[in-house]
């Protein structure tokens, strides 16, 4: 069965309601059940990604709730939880975040990624347009495309990420571990409160020395868990 074939049957019991995203061959779509009116997203990959099968097993306020992850003839189908919400990056498209709203979006990201790294997911994107926020304030982080398993090879074979939330070690330098996801919630902080990068100003104060810290090159310089930058936020 190819992702067409599959899609084309659960469009007996769904009906599309949006194209969320189309690129590089990876569709994104929101889909609602005839019956029920519940909706779902319906993730259409090339190719098979470890996380989504790994994130059927978790439940985690702070990750959407995987409910199927299925290996097709050319790629991967996941369903998955229909966040009711918008992105950190709508949101900071009319407003920048006070420093009581970082502390609440931020510990909630570093809840997700602590769970993902407990299992030895590697997030690889966290960024603004990977962050869900509900309309009671929950925060999600989403998008697993861009996840690996951490790996003892001595650098990843793959480049991936997005420009500017990148740590180095993801421009193919060395291996990709916890503390890339945290090299991007260090800018994700920085951009929330400044609306700017790290290499353009860092935020005043205690949250600058945090951004420092999260973003230092060497990884051994940052901070060493998601549980640790949680509790200095």
């Amino acid at each position: 069965m190819t992702r067409e074939d599959y899609i084309k049957n659960l469009l007996l019991h769904y009906s599309l309601v949006t194209v969320l995203s189309e690129k590089n061959d990876c569709k994104v779509f929101r889909l609602r059940n005839k019956a029920s009116g519940r909706d779902l997203v319906l993730r259409s990959l090339p190719k098979a990604m470890e996380a989504y099968e790994l994130l059927c097993a978790i439940r985690c306020d702070n990750l959407p709730e995987i409910y199927d992850a299925v290996a097709v003839d050319d790629g991967q189908i996941v369903l998955e939880e229909f966040i009711d919400g918008i992105t950190l990056a709508e949101v900071m498209q009319t407003e920048k975040y006070r420093n009581r709203g970082v502390r609440n979006v931020l510990r909630q990201v570093c809840n997700a990624l602590s769970v993902l790294h407990s299992r030895g997911i590697v997030h690889r994107d966290v960024k603004p347009e990977n962050v869900m926020v509900d309309k009671t304030g929950r925060v999600v982080l989403i998008d697993f495309n861009a996840s690996r398993q951490e790996s003892q090879a001595a650098k990843d074979t793959v480049i991936m990420g997005t420009v500017g939330y990148a740590a180095p070690e993801q421009l193919g330098l060395s291996q990709t571990d916890a503390r890339t996801d945290i090299y991007a919630a260090g800018v994700l902080l920085n951009v929330m409160l400044t609306g700017r990068h790290p290499t353009e100003a860092f935020a005043p104060g205690h949250f600058g020395r945090i951004v420092r810290k999260c973003t230092a090159l060497n990884p051994d310089d940052r901070y060493q868990s998601a549980k640790e930058l949680a509790a200095r936020l």
